[in-house]
């Protein structure tokens, strides 16, 4: 389950869970964006802060993201094949085979492409269609099928139930065909790695895919350390909790320690339904759950983060205030810097909308070489169109002429259609264009 971050000025993305399949979801507006080059992703080892990865891996494993609870652990067995099948676009088999390179070098798991049946089938359809069998998933994974037909005979039957699985034999992933390259490619890396390994998404987690505010569109190497973990030879398909716990060493607990009302605020205040007078609320709602929670992890940042970007047009000095405390911690999280990217895009989102070229500026030319590094094109085009923007501002027309010209290659992998790349231009160029006219 994901909660993207994007333009306050623009858009969020959350996720939401069925118990028959784990998704990936597009129910909110969006927040985060994600980026596929052909050279990968590369960051250096993730650190533990306060957490370590077999207590991760236990609270991850055995549960699912609807919160229910999982009493066996189960994993594939032998070599795992992956075939592409349906209206399949044409960037996905590079990113396939990007991924999959990376969940052997990294995870150590023996895993392959292939052209005829396979152990998980990755099948490509319209999102309408998509969206009739899981009108909340932007993309999902189901146990024991091979295409979305089976699927369809099989739905609402203990043989798509993942909690009914103690072995993993077979499984599909559906993903949009009519997204963008970007979608296509975070959709392969959060829809694999479930359908590999563990089924739930941990909001205090900072540095993980599996997490649904979506700031980490791509496995990171913390994630390929769980995945490792659900490979290894000292675990086999049927253990229960306690034996698990017994091989890696930890107690035998798992549990997200997250109450469901604060999650409920948090998709209330990111999602699209509702004023913005209710969505305000939630998120205020949010932070005084988790203060009171006493956390200083990720949730408590997220919840900073979601006041601010709900209070930007409407009262941009605690905006910014909220955003300075979410950096705060972001700053001292693993995986941080990438978020620490996200609120500096939104500040000059504020600063250019402000009439403050100068510093929209200075927080693009600051969060581009992180997102470069995360490998995050959409991201990436965000940030320059507003330093383009900037530069216009400032006196430099054939600067941010040459540097709409330089995004347009992540912009189209970013936003997919012409028509989407355009329009974040003319978003953009809109907010400049307000604070020439104010």
């Amino acid at each position: 389950m994901r909660l993207p971050l994007f333009l306050a000025a623009l858009c969020v993305v959350s996720a939401c869970g069925q118990p028959a399949q784990v998704t990936k979801s597009g129910a909110t507006d969006e927040v985060g964006v994600g980026f596929g080059t052909p050279g990968g992703y590369q960051l250096a080892a993730a650190t533990s802060a306060g957490t370590s990865l077999t207590r991760d891996f236990m609270d991850l494993t055995f549960a699912m993201e609807s919160g229910r609870g999982l009493q066996t652990f189960s994993r594939f067995e032998g070599p795992v094949t992956v075939a592409l099948t349906g209206d399949v676009p044409g960037t996905a088999a590079r990113d396939l085979g990007a991924l999959i390179g990376r969940l052997r070098s990294e995870a150590g798991i023996d895993i392959s492409p292939t052209t005829g049946a396979a152990t998980i089938t990755v099948e490509f359809t319209s999102r309408a269609e998509l969206r009739r069998l899981a009108p909340m998933a932007a993309c999902f994974v189901v146990p024991n099928v091979g295409s979305l037909a089976e699927y369809r005979r099989k739905r609402g039957s203990d043989l798509v139930d993942w909690a009914q699985v103690t072995r993993r034999d077979r499984a599909a992933v559906f993903i949009p065909s009519d997204t963008s390259p970007q979608e296509v490619r975070d959709c392969l890396h959060e829809e694999l790695a479930q359908a590999l390994g563990p089924l739930n998404d941990l909001y205090r987690l900072s540095d993980s895919i599996f997490n649904d505010d979506n700031f980490h569109s791509v496995l990171t190497s913390r994630d390929m350390g769980i995945l490792r973990l659900t490979y290894s030879p000292n675990l086999q398909s049927g253990m229960s909790l306690e034996q698990v716990a017994a091989q890696l060493g930890t107690a035998p607990v798992a549990s997200s320690g997250t109450p469901s009302d604060w999650t409920r605020a948090i998709e209330t205040a990111l999602g699209r339904n509702g004023s913005l007078t209710s969505r305000q609320a939630a998120a205020d709602r949010a932070l005084a759950i988790a203060r009171s929670a006493g956390w200083q992890d990720n949730r408590l940042a997220f919840s900073h983060f979601a006041v601010g970007r709900l209070l930007t047009a409407s009262d941009p000095v605690r905006a910014q205030d909220a955003f300075a405390r979410a950096a705060a911690i972001y700053a001292r999280l693993p995986g941080g810097e990438l978020h620490l990217a996200h609120v500096d895009m939104q500040i000059a989102v504020m600063a250019l909308a402000g009439g403050v070229p100068e510093e929209a500026a200075r927080l693009a030319d600051r969060a581009m070489p992180v997102v470069r590094r995360h490998d995050n094109m959409a991201l990436l085009a965000t940030l320059m169109l507003i330093k383009a923007e900037a530069l216009d501002a400032l006196g430099n027309p054939d600067g941010a002429r040459a540097l709409r010209m330089d995004s347009a290659p992540y912009a189209r992998y970013g936003f997919g259609s012409e028509s989407m790349v355009r329009s974040r231009m003319r978003d953009i160029a809109a907010v400049a264009d307000r604070a020439e006219k104010g």
